[in-house]
């Protein structure tokens, strides 16, 4: 647990729990950009992620009594925005597809293959969802395949081979470019 971020936000956190709305826009600017940005990743969708920006934000604050210091806030808030885009999703009914369309990926690979950011950002966004949101979870916000298993229900093996294939994946992308 980062001590930084439990010292500076307890007394915000204290005075949300009063119902500060000063407290909350406070947190809010402090906490809102990169919960964005994370929605952004796994949604794909501007308006779908500020609607479930909003929604993570209205729910932490209704709910900031059960925040108990046992992680960071942020961490904390970032745990409730996935769980709001991982239901958003499957409230959509989008086909996480996994499937076995791509082969195993090869371990020969050469690793040190430079490729341009915004086409790595660009080819993300084009992978399917299913391995887009694998990716995003493990690559980008540090999550291991166990608990993306559970948070996606599906089996740890099924997120370590889905993450395979989008690497695969999103290579290929990036090599044709």
């Amino acid at each position: 647990m980062d001590n930084i971020d439990v010292h500076i936000n307890a007394p915000l956190i204290e005075e949300c729990r009063k119902g500060s709305s000063r407290a909350q826009y406070m947190l809010y600017n402090q906490y809102s950009r990169a919960m964005y940005n994370v929605a952004l990743r796994m949604l794909n969708n501007r308006e779908d992620a500020e609607d479930i920006l909003q929604e993570t934000f209205v729910d932490c604050f209704r709910n900031i009594a059960y925040f108990r210091f046992e992680s960071t806030f942020g961490a904390w808030l970032k745990k409730i925005l996935v769980n709001k885009c991982i239901n958003h999703i499957r409230k959509k009914k989008i086909d996480l597809k996994l499937t076995e369309e791509l082969p195993e990926s090869a371990d020969d690979e050469d690793e040190e293959t430079v490729y341009d950011i915004s086409g790595i950002i660009k080819g993300i966004e084009e992978l399917p969802d299913g391995y887009r949101i694998i990716l995003t979870l493990y690559l980008l916000e540090g999550y291991d395949h166990a608990e993306i298993a559970q948070i996606l229900g599906i089996s740890e093996s099924t997120s370590k081979s889905q993450y395979s294939r989008a690497k695969d994946r999103l290579r290929n992308q990036l090599t044709k470019n």
